[in-house]
């Protein structure tokens, strides 16, 4: 198996599911300039990542890789409590993740891409900024009396510490929000996150 991935992307979010199931697999490291490469575009027309090679198939876009790498490894019980609700709320909050907060960090990422360069930055971060933190408000009263965000640990935890890296990398307001601190600071001590991170900058 092998997992096309960069620093600072989503992409870690399945490098942590990868340690936490224990399967074997090649980290491939990417960069702005290798996504885009002839070779690269060749399997992965969006030149993005992450890209999961198992064999002979090929899957992108985190949702659908972080669910099939707990389908392939049940045991782990990272899709709920294996009932049809409990996979559903572990969904759900992928979803929101993935749909709607990563979403609300892309003018930080590429300002450019949002306003002419001579207006770039100040008002575009502070909006973008208020809806991330907006955002986060909700997870935080969701967290309350929970250690996962879905009461048990699943693939939706992983994506949660990725988007509070990136809040704290954007200088997001991230004062008053003590139970996404001690999660963010439980998962930051977890052996598969830090063997994901070394693995994601190695």
């Amino acid at each position: 198996m092998k997992l096309y991935h960069m620093p600072g992307a989503c992409s870690l979010a399945d490098l942590i599911v990868l340690d936490w199931i224990g399967a074997p697999h090649q980290a491939i490291r990417m960069d702005l300039d290798s996504i885009k490469s002839p070779h690269y575009l060749a399997i992965n027309a969006g030149g993005n990542v992450p890209l999961l090679v198992h064999g002979d198939f090929l899957l992108t876009e985190n949702v659908a890789i972080l669910g099939y790498l707990a389908d392939l490894h049940p045991g782990a019980a990272l899709l709920g409590d294996g009932s049809a609700r409990g996979r559903a709320e572990v969904m759900r909050w992928l979803g929101f993740l993935n749909s709607d907060v990563h979403k609300a960090f892309k003018p930080l990422f590429s300002p450019a891409r949002f306003l002419d360069e001579r207006d770039r930055d100040d008002a575009l971060a502070r909006n973008a900024r208020h809806h991330v933190r907006l955002y986060l408000e909700r997870l935080e009263a969701h967290m309350d009396g929970r250690e996962w965000l879905t009461g048990a640990r699943s693939v939706a935890d992983p994506y949660l510490f990725v988007v509070l890296r990136w809040a704290e990398a954007k200088l997001v307001d991230l004062h008053g929000l003590p139970n996404l601190a001690r999660f963010s600071d439980r998962m930051a001590r977890d052996p598969g996150v830090r063997a994901a991170l070394r693995a994601e900058q190695a």
